[in-house]
């Protein structure tokens, strides 16, 4: 049997297992472990997933959200980056059959091929508290990787923000664009830092992301929609027209963009900023 304090979350248990094995914290691989073990079973809660489902954890660190992943999931494979706290992963999940830890960098890995393999034919989500240093880069991802029914992430707050912000707010942007294209996202709850070893300096956000099961445009028109998503926020303080003809100045002259512009019900001097992702389709396909 596996002592249930050596994947207990709670601040006395994660610093003994530190100090055990001799393991100190880097800044650079983002680590800040759980020690409030009500956090990992509510993500698990509100991740919605059961049995039926596989999940795919990044960056498991001492396997607090593993614990519990593995209650309620048919299938967890855990990737973890530290090398140091792969050997300590595996002995702890060793009588747990659902459990697989995996030593890889997500970035670099198929995720597709990985899903796969592991999975079991089982309908795939992400549950995972990411790594701060690679939030971003990790959701997105997933996102292309298109396997996945849901994305429940713990992530800094003002990244659940930008995620689930509205047009015209000072967090909306590109990112926001892009994942709401993708996703339908809400913020579950917040959690403070000192839930965390080491606190960090910031608030985190549990965010669940419901992957999309229709593409709002074809594949070829969404190249240019997020061309056009992308100049409107690479250059904020131009208006559209001239981001637009900045962008596009091989193929729609200044004139042409302002007049589209006009024609899809906008301002000519509106901001890329306001505009709705239903405003950037228009956009894109009188484009």
């Amino acid at each position: 049997m596996v002592e249930e304090k050596r994947i207990s979350a709670d601040t006395g248990s994660v610093r003994e297992l530190l100090r055990f094995h001799g393991i100190k914290l880097s800044k650079s691989k983002g680590q800040n472990f759980l020690a409030d073990a009500n956090i990992p079973a509510k993500i698990a809660r509100m991740s919605g997933i059961d049995m039926s489902y596989g999940v795919l954890e990044v960056g498991p660190g001492l396997g607090a959200l593993t614990s519990e992943l593995c209650k309620v999931a048919g299938r967890v494979v855990a990737v973890e980056l530290d090398k140091k706290l792969v050997p300590i992963l595996s002995d702890i999940f060793s009588v747990q059959k659902n459990v697989e830890i995996i030593r890889g960098d997500i970035l670099k890995l198929d995720i597709k091929q990985l899903v796969k393999e592991k999975m079991n034919g089982l309908e795939c989500h992400v549950c995972a508290n990411l790594p701060y240093n690679i939030t971003t880069p990790a959701i997105t991802a997933f996102i292309e990787s298109g396997v996945f029914g849901s994305i429940t992430v713990m992530v800094q707050k003002e990244v659940a923000l930008r995620i689930c912000a509205k047009p015209g707010s000072p967090e909306y942007g590109s990112f926001t664009v892009y994942s709401n294209y993708h996703t339908t996202p809400e913020i579950l709850f917040d959690v403070p830092p000192e839930c965390f070893i080491p606190r960090p300096k910031v608030i985190s956000s549990v965010v669940k992301m419901k992957s999309k099961e229709k593409r709002l445009l074809e594949k070829e028109k969404e190249k240019v929609f997020f061309r056009v998503v992308r100049a409107a926020f690479g250059q904020r303080r131009k208006t559209l027209v001239n981001a637009l003809s900045s962008a596009f100045e091989e193929s729609h002259g200044k004139d042409e963009i302002m007049e589209i512009v006009v024609k899809c019900g906008f301002d000519s001097r509106v901001r890329g900023e306001v505009l709705s992702i239903e405003d950037y389709i228009l956009i894109c396909n009188h484009l």
